[in-house]
């Protein structure tokens, strides 16, 4: 873990805390932005986004899920049939080789059904602890820290850790926050970092947590040029969709949904 010579395990725990208190304000519609109904439509959707978008993922797993509706269904598609549907997510032809793999399996060992443990989910063909701690957050409850891309890169710029290794940085941000926040902490963290704390050029100058972040000035300081970095909701223009998602929280993801559809 990350601490610096002056500082201390509390010192840090108290900081990265007040962060996720300060995320919490400015996203309290934070939430999974891969759209499923279950848990077998969210590994699945899980799976599939390695390598691409969430609103792709999501557009692709509407046609795949309106014919393959569960695990039984997967398992006997065609992989030709599959390969057509999946082509626009990238690396198709072995997402649909892991997708039948992941189907069959469950239904050949779980009766057709997700396992709500991380060490059988761990076992699944395309699936590890990230896939792993996506679903037992949000289709079973159970906290995981969910370490991606910018999970990853966000943790390293606040100091809660020091390292590239998804298990790593899992294990050291874990030690700073009590389990039942790791879920949620995970979807402001995800947030923060594609709205605001980019990976090439971040937007300091526009960012709620500057104060808190041993990083501060790796981007842009300015905040009038910051606000112009800012993305999807927060990006200049969409303060009709902003205030639709902090008026109805409890309705974010189909807001969301309703305003990534493309006219006609």
């Amino acid at each position: 873990m990350a601490i610096t010579p002056a500082g201390s395990l509390l010192a840090l725990k108290r900081r990265a805390r007040k962060i996720n208190r300060v995320l919490a304000e400015k996203y309290p519609y934070a939430h999974a932005e891969l759209d499923f109904r279950n848990p077998f439509e969210l590994v699945v959707a899980t799976v599939l986004s390695a390598q691409t978008t969430d609103v792709l993922v999501n557009q692709v797993t509407k046609i795949l899920f309106a014919r393959y509706p569960d695990a039984r269904a997967m398992a006997e598609a065609e992989p030709a049939e599959l390969e057509v549907i999946l082509q626009p997510t990238g690396f198709f032809r072995a997402k649909a080789r892991n997708v039948l793999a992941l189907s069959t399996r469950l239904v050949d060992e779980y009766d057709g059904e997700v396992p709500g443990r991380l060490e059988d989910l761990v076992t699944l063909p395309g699936v590890g602890r990230k896939t792993a701690n996506v679903v037992l957050g949000n289709a079973f409850g159970i906290p995981g820290i969910t370490v991606d891309t910018h999970f990853g890169r966000l943790a390293r710029r606040f100091g809660w850790t020091d390292s590239d290794d998804p298990v790593k940085i899992e294990f050291d941000v874990a030690e700073l926050f009590e389990p039942r926040d790791w879920t949620m902490l995970s979807h402001r963290v995800v947030f923060h970092g594609r709205r605001v704390c980019h990976s090439r050029k971040p937007a300091c100058g526009a960012c709620p947590v500057a104060s808190l972040c041993p990083s501060y000035g790796e981007g842009e300081t300015d905040p009038v040029k910051a606000a112009k970095l800012l993305k999807y909701e927060l990006a200049p223009g969409n303060e009709e969709l902003l205030a639709k998602l902090l008026a109805e929280t409890d309705r974010a993801a189909e807001i969301r949904m309703e305003s990534q559809r493309r006219p006609g």
